[in-house]
């Protein structure tokens, strides 16, 4: 059995999925809105009212955050609702301080 070399600590993997899932404005946008709802669940429509892209293309952007851990849904149909992940956000704030002071 090989086993394989890591090149990258865990924190180097997680901190670069969180920089992935942030590196669209949109996604930006919508981590701002959740952010400043921290103790509320949102709908993706009430993110769609507010800006220019199609609802699929919102649609993907959730998944994309969704899918790195920062936030999550609740399926309530026929609606999703969503929020920031507590946990993962303060990690990501903890990660991007951290590696912002070196």
């Amino acid at each position: 059995m090989k086993i394989e070399k890591r090149y990258y600590t865990e924190e180097q993997e997680v901190i670069a999925r969180y920089a992935k899932a942030m590196s669209h404005p949109a996604r930006m946008f919508i981590l701002d809105f959740l952010a400043d709802n921290i103790d509320k669940c949102c709908y993706s429509g009430d993110m769609a009212e507010d800006l220019p892209i199609a609802r699929s293309t919102l649609s993907e952007h959730l998944k994309e955050l969704k899918k790195s851990g920062l936030i999550q849904g609740e399926i309530d149909p026929p609606y999703i609702k969503y929020c920031i992940n507590k946990e993962n956000w303060q990690k990501a704030q903890t990660l991007f301080n951290d590696l912002f002071r070196k």
